[in-house]
């Protein structure tokens, strides 16, 4: 069987990403978004989840490139490898303050992911571990493939479920519907988690720091293309999620 859960990473990073997750869960093959706790749009993001509990909610844990709850004066790295050489940052308690936020405001978190792929990093990996472990959190995004051997080793002893495969980092910035299509047709068998960026090209999101502007229309335009629909039936996948997945590891366990 092959089994795909459709991911959207920034939600709260502004309020046209935000709403532009929103349509592509409503009306196209969206499963699922993880929400940014420091991110500028935080509050709407949230809001917007409590009204579409169909959408299966993670944390974008970020430490990259946005302001740090635990020092907001200050900037975090502008990459992961920044973090090699930032002394000052107290990795684990960031990510708790991350979570906390978004535990006041109501989330439930079902995965975690990490901003920028932070995690690759063993030590973002271990921080990543833990807060998964104290929050109850069982699914982590499966760190990319060869860059990120150690880090997968390090969630697989710390008992963190990973899906089978990852899918969409080559594809950042330039998926578009014939991409899409031949993606989903080429999925392997398994679960497989496609990571994405939709959104609206407003304003808001024109002005912010991201090189991801005009190309997330395009990725909304590609979720919500028949096209792709059409893809799905034909190729037999199954769209599912974090949260039914682990629903189903529960009665299986049950049984």
């Amino acid at each position: 069987m092959k089994y795909l859960i459709v991911n959207a990473d920034d939600f709260g990073y502004t309020r046209d990403v935000n709403e532009g997750i929103l349509e592509a869960h409503r009306r196209g093959i969206l499963t699922s978004a993880t929400l940014m706790a420091n991110g500028s749009d935080f509050h709407h993001a949230h809001l917007l989840a409590k009204d579409f509990p169909s959408l299966d909610i993670g944390i974008h844990l970020v430490l990259v490139g946005e302001r740090a709850l635990s020092r907001p004066s200050k900037c975090l790295p502008d990459s992961p490898y920044g973090l090699l050489w930032d002394r000052t940052l107290d990795i684990e308690r960031e990510l708790d303050l991350q979570m906390r936020r978004a535990l006041e405001v109501g989330i439930k978190p079902t995965h975690l992911d990490t901003h920028k792929h932070a995690h690759l990093l063993p030590k973002v990996a271990r921080a990543v571990a833990s807060i998964a472990k104290a929050y109850h959190v069982p699914w982590v995004r499966r760190p990319l493939p060869r860059l990120g051997y150690f880090a997968t080793r390090i969630l697989q002893n710390s008992g963190c479920r990973m899906t089978d495969h990852f899918a969409g980092f080559r594809q950042t910035g330039k998926l578009d519907t014939p991409e899409l299509v031949r993606l989903i047709r080429s999925l392997p068998e398994g679960l497989t988690e496609l990571m994405v960026h939709p959104g609206y090209c407003g304003q808001q999101l024109a002005a912010a720091r991201t090189r991801l502007k005009q190309s997330r229309q395009t990725e909304l335009e590609a979720l919500t293309s028949p096209a792709v629909r059409k893809a799905i039936d034909e190729s037999g996948v199954i769209l599912t999620s974090h949260k039914i997945q682990s629903a189903g590891h529960l009665q299986q366990a049950g049984a």
